[in-house]
């Protein structure tokens, strides 16, 4: 009974993260069409009181379709880790990450229009490295060296100098991602290594 009620919790994740993605493929088909308005309407622009909606539609918009299609294969990657070994809680990492990330950049970030889910790529892969040390569990640390050996090579993206990309989204993505970690408890139904209770 308890292994056919986690198969249908990670199935309604999974769809959930299907949705997600799928609704980034949507508003880029209509950013297109529009072409690109959404950007600057809608778009993070740092210490502007009119940028700051951006904070949330931010991982919506991307400057292409290639921009978005650089996106998708990590969202997809890690996004499989987190509702396979996450049990609860994802709205409010989702949430961590995309607030304090965000809220983060329209503080320090460059003056330009920041988009994409480049920053909530890079929380994923901060939160999924991090609980990994915070919860010592196999899953979790099986989890964190996964991310780490097929995506590794992206914190390349958290230093500046590459024209057009907002590394200041990368770098505070990953941040919040590991303020994440620490902050919520996912609940991952697997003994941790060490003398650590289970929550």
């Amino acid at each position: 009974m308890m292994n056919r009620d986690h198969s249908r919790a990670f199935l309604r994740r999974a769809a959930a993260l299907v949705a997600v993605i799928a609704l980034l493929w949507a508003v880029q088909i209509i950013n297109w069409i529009t072409g690109y308005g959404l950007n600057p309407a809608f778009g993070l622009i740092p210490r502007h009181v009119s940028g700051l909606d951006g904070v949330i539609a931010m991982p919506l918009l991307h400057g292409s379709f290639a921009h978005l299609m650089a996106n998708t294969p990590p969202l997809l990657g890690m996004g499989v880790l987190l509702v396979a070994t996450t049990t609860r809680a994802l709205l409010l990492v989702n949430a961590l990450v995309i607030g304090i990330g965000g809220g983060l950049v329209w503080l320090f970030g460059s003056s330009a229009i920041h988009i994409g889910a480049s920053g909530l790529v890079f929380g994923w892969f901060g939160f999924l490295v991090a609980r990994g040390l915070v919860d010592r569990s196999p899953i979790t640390l099986g989890a964190a060296i996964l991310v780490g050996v097929l995506y590794g090579s992206i914190l390349w993206g958290v230093l500046p100098g590459q024209p057009g990309v907002s590394w200041e989204a990368h770098l505070f993505g990953a941040i919040a991602g590991a303020v994440a970690a620490f902050v919520v408890r996912t609940h991952v139904h697997a003994p941790r290594l060490g003398d650590v209770d289970l929550d």
